[in-house]
């Protein structure tokens, strides 16, 4: 009975431990997490907007000005990038987004995938070891694995601005991105969305017979080429940072709930082992007593 009471000890105290570490690691979280969500909320309009805008604009163009990023065209060779985080004690948020990656390769991506014309880019440590380990066979860029510890705007406009580069170049057709969009700190989604070329707006009947009637009409300045020329690539650029936000945010918030999580069962098992603990010992005491009760009555007689 008492190498049972030392186990039990040996695991509250464990247990206490385990909880310490968890509770520092949500407050952490919490504090990042501040930080982050300020930085994607403050920019998802703007970048939703100038999205919004662009897409407008490749959908009326009338032919006389044309650019490389709204052109569609067959796909041989075809580029995912995937935002995971780095680190993982996040719940299932790596995990939702690596699946939704897999889903997107083999529901559009098979063919390339087979025929070695499928890129991915992995931007963090997660995602970019899952596919080491499982993709061995498809081309894999890790530059930018740790690109998280410098997320201004100057150096993940490199990356996109690489991306464009290639794309424009003919080396892809397609990008596509995979990140994991941020909603609260509850509540994260695994997203892909096609990055390159811009998706056209697509209009209802309603729409379009409205659109027949009037017709929106952008005034450009200097002219329409080399308005474009500069204007795609920087919201595209700021497209591409707000999936990096959007990541690093979803992380902060899923590590935040899933140690919040963690310390809540922690303080159960805490609970439990209390529980057993006094049980055990008031088996020992009684045991102790019975003994005592008995060698009593044994002098007596």
């Amino acid at each position: 009975m008492g190498a049972n009471l030392k186990e039990v000890r040996g695991r509250i105290k464990s247990v206490k431990s385990t909880q310490q570490i968890t509770k520092a690691m949500k407050m952490v979280s919490a504090a990042k997490l501040r930080r982050a969500q300020q930085a994607i909320t403050q920019m998802r309009p703007y970048a939703n907007k100038l999205n919004e805008m662009l897409t407008n604009i490749l959908s009326t163009l009338d032919g006389d000005a044309t650019t490389t990023f709204g052109t569609e065209r067959p796909v041989v060779n075809a580029l995912v990038v995937i935002v995971t985080s780095n680190r993982g004690l996040a719940g299932a948020f790596n995990t939702n987004v690596i699946k939704k990656s897999i889903a997107l390769i083999e529901e559009k991506y098979a063919k390339q995938r087979d025929n070695g014309s499928l890129t991915v880019m992995c931007i963090g440590k997660k995602g970019n070891d899952f596919f080491r380990r499982n993709y061995p066979n498809v081309k894999r860029i890790d530059e930018y694995v740790e690109v998280f510890s410098d997320l201004s705007f100057d150096n993940i406009a490199l990356i996109s601005q690489r991306i464009m580069d290639e794309f424009e170049g003919g080396n892809y057709d397609v990008v596509e991105a995979v990140y994991g969009r941020f909603k609260n700190a509850a509540m994260q989604f695994p997203e892909a969305v096609q990055f390159i070329p811009v998706v056209k707006k697509e209009e209802t009947e309603e729409e379009e017979k409205e659109k027949s009637k009037v017709k929106a009409d952008y005034i450009f300045e200097p002219d329409k080429e080399s308005l474009l020329k500069h204007l795609v690539p920087s919201i595209l650029q700021t497209t591409f940072h707000k999936f990096l936000l959007d990541t690093h945010a979803s992380e902060h918030g899923a590590r935040m709930t899933a140690m919040d999580k963690a310390t809540e069962n922690a303080e159960d098992m805490l609970k439990e082992l209390k529980i057993s603990y006094n049980k055990a010992r008031q088996e020992a005491i009684t045991k102790e007593l019975s003994e005592i009760v008995g060698g009593a009555a044994a002098l007596e007689s």
